[in-house]
């Protein structure tokens, strides 16, 4: 890629909307959940199951699960995304992703991933 098509690439990265929200991954076998967010939800799946295919994820029950059961029993699901402004202060968006998780943790009995 070169000259004007690498300048666009680039412009169209730094525009995107970065979507910020809270997300579950669910155990089938068990009707387990572990609830997460994230400041960029974009990436948020293919980080978590990587870390898992790798065995390197660190909540370690959630490890053996998907160890002992595989990909196939797991599935990934985004249960909100917060409507901030563009310009809210990474303190801002912390704090209400923080008190978002805990609501969705306690609402489905979950434990953090």
């Amino acid at each position: 890629m070169k000259g004007e098509a690498r300048k666009a690439a680039i412009a169209a990265y730094k525009d995107r909307t970065i979507a910020t929200g809270v997300y579950a991954l669910r155990f089938a076998g068990e009707d387990r959940v572990w609830v997460g967010g994230a400041k960029d939800l974009s990436g948020i799946e293919n980080r978590q199951r990587f870390t898992m295919r790798t065995g390197g994820h660190p909540r370690r029950e959630l490890q053996a699960a998907w160890k002992e059961h595989g990909e196939a029993a797991f599935s990934f699901e985004i249960l909100e995304t917060l409507d901030l402004p563009d310009d809210v202060t990474d303190f801002i968006r912390t704090s209400r992703l923080e008190d978002r998780v805990a609501h969705w943790r306690e609402a489905l009995s979950a434990t953090p991933v």
